[in-house]
């Protein structure tokens, strides 16, 4: 076999892995959500400690996307991605014999962290390997394996939770977790370290960490006063961060990237927008279905799969048809679609028919769909080799602080209509009022990130990859 064809054969088995791992941690998250009402059941948990089953996950992984994708490029993108499939295949395990909140909450955390260093080095892998001509097509093949798990997600979490209990969702992910482990550590040829001898910044790691915690946490715990304080103190925290940063020779984050390339800033900030106004709402309309409507958790995941059948199709189309300038043009066009959607569902009530949330999940579908795959091919080919793991850091921790954020202002919402009390029929009418506030709420941030990505799509050419 010519050199040629073995690496081919290497670019073939390195998308099977990545777009693997891209379909097994959504298919666990989606196929949790669906799960919530019964797990809150279960274990008497209130609306509001029902969030953190969710939250608790994305905090862990926002806190560790930067520095291991720091820690990647120094060390070896493979060896942090088996890394972090073996953290949170353990963790999945570990959720599946939980039997209280605490062990349950500490679970999901380990699995954020796990998920947080394997996903981003999965891009980042990608990147390395697949040429400029050939990048839009492989990550589009991948983050459609993340669609196809969200699409699957809330149907087999629905089917599994119904029929086997909730805690087969968790054991199945860390079985499905194994054979990725063996087939990344058998299949994976090479290493990718272009920062290789370069010193990683601890004190800058662990300034990052603490301060986006706390950031994160104190807005998701608002509007008390001892949230304000934390929220408060993370953002000190961060603006010392980007201090002491731009005065590294070797920084955790060269923030440099964000100054002297405007095409990768402002995509970044599109991208933070668009999961902010997005995140919540499979998992506002998962309690909207069983709470209001009356389905059971197998029907609501029925519904809910539109909208990843929709993003699964579109995500992959658009790996096959951007090129040039077409990526960012898409990405805009994903955006202003998935405004539709969001006013569209503005408009829930107890008598709101299926077809009407089965359309709007179906327009939302379209809008995300356009809008990933392009948005992160534009990113990603922006800079150089040597901070791809930063890079796709930087985005995965926008992606995640979305949610986060999301999920925050969710539980800021039942803070304020529902309070700390669990979501009975006696107060359905609160909230009901707090998922269509959200729902104001998500459209106008996404207004805003049309037109940051717009500013993306008119401010110059990215800069190639060095290869």
């Amino acid at each position: 076999m010519t050199t040629q064809q073995n690496a081919s054969v290497n670019k073939n088995i390195i998308l099977i892995v990545s777009t693997m791992s891209a379909f097994i941690l959504p298919l666990l998250l989606s196929g949790v959500n669906v799960a919530l009402p019964t797990m809150a059941q279960d274990l008497n948990m209130e609306a509001l400690v029902m969030s953190w089953v969710t939250t608790a996950y994305f905090l862990a992984t926002v806190v560790v996307q930067v520095p291991a994708g720091r820690l990647a490029d120094i060390f070896g993108r493979k060896r942090l991605f088996i890394i972090g499939l073996v953290v949170s295949t353990l963790a999945s395990f570990a959720g599946g014999f939980a039997n209280s909140v605490p062990l349950l909450l500490i679970a999901r955390i380990f699995q954020g962290l796990g998920s947080g260093v394997t996903f981003n080095n999965s891009v980042a892998i990608l990147t390395s390997v697949f040429p400029p001509q050939e990048r839009a097509k492989a990550l589009g093949i991948s983050q459609a394996g993340t669609y196809l798990g969200l699409s699957l997600g809330p149907l087999l979490g629905g089917l599994m939770t119904d029929r086997l209990g909730w805690h087969s969702i968790f054991l199945f992910s860390g079985g499905l977790g194994i054979l990725l482990i063996i087939l990344a550590y058998a299949g994976l040829k090479g290493e990718w370290r272009e920062a290789k001898g370069e010193r990683f910044d601890s004190i800058g790691a662990a300034t990052y960490g603490v301060s986006i915690a706390l950031f994160m946490y104190g807005f998701s715990t608002l509007p008390n006063t001892v949230s304000l304080i934390v929220f408060l103190a993370g953002l000190a925290g961060m603006g010392f961060f980007v201090w002491y940063e731009l005065r590294q020779t070797n920084p955790l984050f060269d923030f440099s990237i964000f100054r002297q390339n405007k095409v990768f800033a402002f995509s970044n900030l599109a991208a933070l927008i668009t999961y902010i106004s997005t995140y919540a709402v499979t998992y506002l309309l998962s309690l909207y279905l069983q709470y209001i409507q009356g389905y059971n958790a197998e029907g609501a995941g029925l519904v809910l799969i539109t909208s990843s059948v929709v993003m699964t199709v579109f995500t992959l189309g658009t790996g096959f048809i951007a090129k040039n300038r077409a990526p960012r043009l898409l990405a805009t066009i994903g955006m202003a679609i998935n405004c539709i959607a969001l006013v569209m569902l503005i408009f829930l009530n107890t008598a709101t028919p299926v077809w009407y949330v089965i359309t709007a999940l179906g327009i939302y579908g379209m809008g995300i769909g356009l809008f990933v795959s392009p948005n992160t091919n534009v990113v990603m080919s922006s800079v150089s080799n040597r901070v791809l793991g930063v890079a796709s850091g930087t985005l995965g921790t926008m992606r995640t602080a979305g949610m986060v954020l999301s999920m925050g202002i969710t539980m800021i919402l039942f803070s304020v209509y529902i309070g700390s009390a669990e979501i009975k029929p006696a107060n359905y009418a609160q909230f009901l009022d707090s998922v269509k506030t959200g729902f104001i709420i998500f459209a106008v941030l996404n207004f805003f990130g049309v037109i940051a990505q717009m500013v993306a799509r008119h401010t110059g050419k990215a800069s190639p990859v060095k290869n």
